[in-house]
């Protein structure tokens, strides 16, 4: 009977023990999602301002005129 005690009284421990790791582990992993949640949507902003840049460069760039090579394609 004091065996069977003692033994229940390790895995009690036992599950104890891993029921802190796991919580620290998951505190861990939720800082980290945060964190890359955060980089994630500066990222994303990023993006979307080098789009808005390279449109806007690709406003100012002249239409291209016919070159010779063109008129020969279209009469080909």
């Amino acid at each position: 009977m004091s065996s069977e005690f003692h033994q229940l009284s390790e895995k009690v421990a036992q599950l104890a023990a891993m029921t802190q790791s796991l919580r620290r582990e998951n505190a861990d992993l939720r800082l980290n999602v945060a964190a890359l949640t955060t980089e994630n949507a500066e990222l994303s902003q990023r993006m979307d301002e080098a789009h808005q840049r390279v449109a806007a460069l690709l406003e100012k760039l002249p239409v291209a005129a016919p070159t010779l090579l063109d008129n020969e394609e279209e009469t080909a």
